[in-house]
């Protein structure tokens, strides 16, 4: 099987405008949640947003495709690299933006407010990454929820290991904050007042957050052709779905536990060879007890588990690009990221509440989706 390594990163949080910013924020458990009131229509709630006003998908897209490229060393054109770059909720903005036009003044709508609607298709996303790195050949665009991160790294890796391609540029990239996002999510009672804290007693829900991750993937024949640093190696993943409800996950986690077995076998791993969680960690009730009881019953005990949404907020379908972004991190520094907002836990596990120095070769990252989709990915050090 060909070799997977991660030679270049992108991140973009709420945290910092670039992963050494996020990172050393993440260790020092600083939280980029603050109370904002984007839309007056809605009252303040907390939030990760990047800057003051909410983000806007291009261009924290172009942001973050340029930053993980100046990582690796690349420069563009790059014909031949693949393009697998997933988002939740895409050009949500835009298309709110435009149904507010046509619900105010449809019959005096300018011509030119409805000409790019085909620029804000769902898709497209990937096709703008795509023609800024000048790459004409695969380009893919998950889209699986809160699944959507881990999915397109998945989606990438698989395309290198079966020889389609020798680099890919992966990732996912939200900008969320929308009226009828935060509206949603509210009317659900997801969404919570003060903050994020996963796995807390007292948690009170999800924090929406804004980001984006993305990833250089290449073979580990290309990375050491061209001398590339190498983050760690994808070792394998796992991808289920529970059947089971639009937005709560099957109580009994039995397809949370195919997704980890799978990763795990695929892998060639066993639960003790796992040294890190990186938690999907909501903050919902639902979600943080679900994933612990899941992580009691397949792991040992004394696994080191954190969630770092309590400092980036949810950023949707990027969350799990921004764990396998921590997670790398964590590997190449050999420290254990903490969960922030944690002050009393409700779970019998044995979660990082401080930075902390630790031996550290295989890492485990999940995350699940709405509708009930599962992801799991195991790195290593290469």
């Amino acid at each position: 099987m060909v070799k997977v390594c991660v030679t270049g990163i992108g991140l973009i949080s709420a945290l910092g405008g670039s992963l050494e910013d996020s990172w050393q924020n993440l260790l020092a458990g600083k939280s980029g949640i603050r109370l904002h009131q984007p839309f007056p229509e809605l009252k303040p709630l907390p939030l990760g947003l990047i800057a003051q006003q909410p983000s806007e998908l291009t261009m924290l897209t172009q942001m973050v495709v340029a930053s993980a490229l100046q990582d690796a060393g690349l420069v563009p054109p790059l014909a031949d690299c693949a393009v697998v770059i997933g988002s939740s909720r895409s050009y949500q903005a835009s298309w709110e933006r435009l149904a507010r036009l046509m619900y105010e003044d449809a019959e005096n709508l300018p011509a030119s407010d409805l000409g790019n609607w085909l620029d804000i298709l769902p898709h497209i996303n990937a096709i703008a990454a795509a023609r800024q790195i000048g790459a004409s050949g695969i380009v893919l665009a998950p889209m699986a929820a809160c699944a959507t991160g881990i999915w397109s790294i998945a989606q990438a890796a698989l395309l290198i290991q079966t020889g389609q391609c020798q680099r890919a540029i992966a990732g996912a990239v939200e900008a969320p904050i929308t009226p009828l996002t935060l509206a949603g999510f509210q009317q659900m009672g997801a969404l919570a007042k003060t903050g994020a804290y996963p796995f807390d007693l007292h948690r009170e829900g999800l924090v929406l957050g804004e980001g984006a991750a993305v990833f250089v993937l290449e073979s580990a024949e290309l990375a050491k052709q061209r001398q590339a640093k190498v983050y760690g190696e994808i070792l394998g993943f796992g991808l289920t779905n529970d059947a089971y409800h639009s937005n709560s996950p099957e109580p009994e986690g039995k397809s949370a536990i195919a997704a980890i077995k799978q990763c795990l076998e695929r892998s060639c791993l066993t639960p003790n060879d796992i040294d890190y969680i990186h938690a999907h960690g909501t903050a919902t009730q639902l979600n943080d007890q679900m994933e612990s009881m899941v992580i009691e019953r397949l792991f040992p005990q004394g696994v080191a588990v954190s969630s770092t949404k309590g400092s980036t907020g949810h950023t949707l379908g990027a969350s799990g690009a921004l764990g396998v972004a921590f997670s790398l991190m964590a590997l190449k520094h050999q420290i254990l990221p903490p969960c922030v907002g944690l002050q009393q836990p409700e779970f019998d596990l044995d979660i990082v509440t401080a930075a902390r120095l630790s031996k550290i070769h295989q890492v485990l990252c999940l995350s699940f989706g709405f509708g009930g989709q599962n992801t799991a990915i195991a790195v290593a050090k290469s």
